[in-house]
């Protein structure tokens, strides 16, 4: 079944704990500082159903239509269908929102192709997979532990509870779990939480080891949001992306909340709760999207900073032109990678069904986390002191005089004042706004600590084969005649 955006908005008004400093959000589709997010969110529902891109967006199979990116590939072609309906979903939001549906949908559909790693759990994640697809669900995850609580050593010397979430009980219908995850990016707008482990457990932290999907609106969830970008928005003139693509992010804190047998996928074997990821095609399906999403992203940055270059009349500048090349070169470089996941497919995990090549999507997601900051630096440096030489905010429009005064000295040979104020209102959203702020520690930890990012690179590196290069020009040649019989001294 597809939803539709108004469909989507209304299965979001169902009683969730959704906390904003110290007020309950009682309607996420309606409040300030999440309806604008929520509605970008129903757009990609709406742009899917569409029927000019049915065949573009969705598939049919066994007489019934399903979202594309719960498409098990069985080929390259499957793949590249896929890469299409990622890009598709990452453009309507220019790569914005980092777990948009097509996220964790995708981690959910590389790990059905190989259910057997769940051991005993492994209808309950084929069970997932099936009631994601036949209901169009939009899940998040939460699969990290709070900071302060990955060490329980302090808190056992001090007497308090760890905050980290775990299971507190067994019950004959399911398990109860309390405590903290992090960090549940989208979960304001999303139908359901995969809880999980994306990072190494320790042996004696099974209790944690929990991987399982709760509802939004599970009693005993909270969800504690960060500052929202959008309450202090006042149009998208003024924070063009902050108005329409805050994706937002929050705490979850369970407070004794139920999961039944059904939607457990992992408990109590800690290494079992990283090996789901890696032993499947779920992180490698999951990080593709995450390439394709910053591509978007990449691609407004770079085609903003030539209209900025040329705003000022710098592209004509040989340093500028050259800067602009570099940051072409870059978007030319990430998109090739994209497209070589596709080329240099796997099949893989199983047999009959297809993984993007697993090297390419970690090479291209540790250059994204590590690059991220040095793109934005190129063009804030294209901007200058260009976006604080407007005026405050559009209203300057509404004084005749201050208007005439505008228009008079702000309008240059490139633009008129209006388009020069809203040009840089967009670059600022980018580069120095609270909303910047945020996507720029966001990609800089989007997959992990850059220690983990470059581990998935060595992890599936075939090292034999590339010390088989070395190795094969070392037994090329050997020791010069000469010396090769000569006594030692």
């Amino acid at each position: 079944m597809l939803k539709t955006g108004a469909e989507h908005l209304e299965s979001l008004r169902d009683g969730r704990a959704v906390f904003v400093g110290g007020e309950r959000v009682k309607d996420v589709t309606t409040h300030p500082a999440f309806r604008n997010g929520a509605q970008s969110i129903a757009d990609i529902y709406d742009m899917k159903a569409a029927s000019e891109n049915r065949d573009l967006l969705t598939y049919e199979e066994n007489g019934k239509r399903y979202s594309g990116y719960f498409l098990q590939a069985r080929s390259k072609d499957d793949l590249a269908f896929r890469y299409g309906v990622h890009r598709a979903i990452a453009d309507k939001t220019y790569g914005m929102f980092g777990r948009s549906p097509d996220h964790v949908s995708s981690f959910v559909t590389g790990m059905s192709l190989a259910p057997n790693v769940f051991g005993k759990y492994a209808d309950n994640l084929t069970g997932y997979y099936e009631h994601m697809r036949n209901n169009d669900v939009y899940a998040v995850y939460a699969v990290i532990p709070p900071q302060a609580g990955r060490n329980p050593e302090p808190y056992k010397k001090l007497n308090i509870p760890v905050p980290t979430l775990r299971v507190v009980r067994e019950d004959d219908d399911g398990v109860v779990i309390s405590g903290q995850k992090m960090l549940a990016t989208g979960a304001v707008y999303a139908n359901e939480i995969w809880i999980g482990n994306i990072t190494p457990l320790a042996p004696d932290q099974a209790e944690q080891s929990i991987t399982c999907a709760i509802p939004c609106n599970a009693p005993g969830l909270e969800m504690w949001s960060r500052k929202p970008m959008g309450r202090e928005a006042k149009s998208d003139f003024e924070s063009p992306l902050g108005n329409r693509y805050d994706e937002s992010d929050s705490m979850l804190l369970c407070n004794e909340v139920k999961v039944p047998w059904e939607k457990v996928f992992v408990h109590n074997d800690s290494t079992l709760a990283r090996q789901i990821y890696v032993e499947t095609a779920g992180h490698t399906y999951g990080n593709h999207q995450s390439n394709v999403r910053f591509h978007s992203k990449l691609e407004l940055i770079v085609g903003l900073a030539s209209k900025v270059a040329k705003a000022s009349g710098a592209d004509q500048i040989p340093a500028v032109r050259e800067t602009l090349g570099k940051l072409a070169a870059w978007e030319a470089m990430l998109q090739g990678a994209i497209l070589g996941q596709i080329q240099g497919a796997e099949e893989w995990p199983s047999q009959g069904h297809w993984c993007f090549n697993r090297r390419v999507v970690y090479a291209a997601l540790n250059w994204c986390t590590e690059n991220h900051s040095i793109i934005i630096d190129q063009l804030r440096e294209l901007c200058g002191g260009s976006v604080f030489q407007m005026p405050a905010d559009i209203s300057v429009m509404a004084d005749p005089v201050l208007r005439a005064s505008f228009e008079k000295y702000w309008t240059t040979p490139q633009n008129a004042a209006v388009d020069r104020m809203k040009l840089y209102k967009l670059a600022w959203d980018l580069t120095g706004s609270e909303f910047a702020g945020r996507h720029q520690q966001y990609e800089k930890f989007y997959a992990g600590a850059s220690f983990v990012v470059r581990n998935y690179n060595f992890m599936h590196t075939d090292w034999s084969a590339m010390e088989g290069v070395a190795e094969r020009l070392l037994s090329s040649y050997g020791v010069p005649s000469e010396y090769s019989n000569a006594e030692a001294a």
